[in-house]
């Protein structure tokens, strides 16, 4: 016990204790090995979350280690930063009564407005929703999703993520729309997805022997779109800049690196037209190795 008191003293931070770090260890971070473990606690420590309060979590799949940043990670974030005037989520059902709209702020900006949700019983089954985050001084900021924007969560590899986007959907439904609010509504750039969620989900196939095919991403996927006028551009393609720019600053340019990611990363996409979904999930994952090269070159530059 005194050794492992020592090999994870560095990894204390606020009220975290060494011991702590010990019942993370054997707990949350039993899948990783000694070096994840420790670039996830790296991690931990930097961006300040707390795994035993559910803030971060630690996954492994294909011993590859991914970091999952929890909702309550984001609220308690979000409560951080000034002007923070809480948040509203709701989902809608198909025998709601539900109507929106948008409008032009002074700056020209865009805002949605919900003009009216109301429901009664039975309400049917869930068909979207929307996550309203509220800051001092700005128009509320609204994230409105439908079902078949995370329907690949029901569908991942990923046997928890999967487990509990089945069994507790409503309730993961509404973190996911909240993290993306406060993230966007209070500049919290860190990973976006819950995660025992895979940060966008994209749904990954179980490997297998198969016929070998192209994995060159098709041209649509990679180029970006002509319009400069961003106002012009359909969600898609607007999606698509993003996963071009998201690219960019990971360092991966060119058609065979893209491809080579995709390959790794979502091999689903290997050779098709990507949805606006599959563009949105593999915009999440993007978003995920970014943050967490980010987390990694600031460990680095704390240990010089």
């Amino acid at each position: 016990m005194a050794n492992q008191l020592s090999v994870y003293q560095s990894f204390a931070f606020g009220e975290l204790t060494e011991t702590d770090v010990i019942t993370i260890r054997e707990t949350i971070g039993k899948d990783c090995n000694e070096s994840q473990f420790k670039l996830f606690m790296s991690i931990a420590k930097a961006a300040g979350a707390n795994p035993v309060m559910n803030e971060i979590y630690p996954t492994v799949r294909q011993n590859q280690l991914t970091v999952q940043f929890g909702v309550d990670y984001f609220v308690r974030k979000a409560k951080e930063t000034e002007g923070y005037q809480g948040y509203d989520v709701q989902l809608v059902h198909e025998n709601d009564d539900f109507k929106m709209h948008q409008e032009k702020d002074e700056d020209g900006r865009y805002y949605v407005v919900i003009d009216e949700h109301s429901w009664g019983f039975p309400r049917g089954k869930v068909i979207g929703g929307y996550a309203i985050a509220y800051k001092t001084g700005f128009k509320p900021f609204t994230v409105v999703m439908e079902v078949e924007e995370v329907e690949h969560f029901r569908r991942s590899n990923i046997g928890m993520q999967k487990t509990m986007w089945t069994n507790y959907f409503n309730d993961m439904f509404k973190k996911h729309m909240t993290r993306r609010a406060l993230k966007a509504a209070f500049n919290l750039n860190f990973d976006d997805e819950e995660q025992i969620e895979n940060k966008g989900g994209v749904t990954v196939e179980d490997y297998k022997e198969r016929e070998r095919k192209d994995i060159t991403p098709t041209q649509e996927v990679i180029d970006t779109p002509k319009q400069e006028d961003p106002k012009k551009l359909t969600p898609t393609e607007k999606a698509r800049a993003e996963m071009n720019a998201k690219f960019k600053k990971l360092g991966i340019v060119g058609k065979d690196a893209i491809a080579a990611y995709i390959e790794q990363h979502a091999p689903d996409l290997v050779g098709k037209n990507p949805t606006l979904a599959q563009l949105t999930g593999l915009n999440d994952l993007l978003d995920m190795h970014i943050d967490l090269k980010e987390a990694q070159e600031s460990s680095a530059d704390s240990l010089d």
